[in-house]
């Protein structure tokens, strides 16, 4: 999903990590916007607010691939991890 703030595309992204979270599958979702679009992207693919970790939402497969059909691109878990470390580092992101 490209939503459009003053002017500049906004990308969500989503990596490739496929961590187990009891039996499901589940990547993780991001955005280099603010949160008022990754959350839009939560809700029109029907990710509920409490997967929400602060500065990514934890998504199952199924849920990855609606928002990659919706034009999320595909990134790397490690691309993630350098993206999640620099947002922390540059307070960007929030926990709890």
């Amino acid at each position: 999903m490209r939503a459009l703030r003053e002017g500049n595309a906004v990308t969500i992204y989503v990596d490739a990590m496929y961590a187990r979270f009891g039996r499901m599958k589940m990547s993780h979702m991001i955005t280099d916007g603010d949160d008022d679009e990754l959350h839009a992207m939560a809700d029109a693919i029907g990710v509920a607010r409490k997967w929400y970790q602060g500065d990514h939402y934890d998504v199952c497969m199924s849920k990855r691939r609606l928002a990659v059909a919706r034009g999320a691109l595909e990134i790397g878990p490690h691309e993630l991890g350098a993206w999640l470390r620099n947002r922390r580092k540059d307070g960007r992101a929030h926990r709890g």
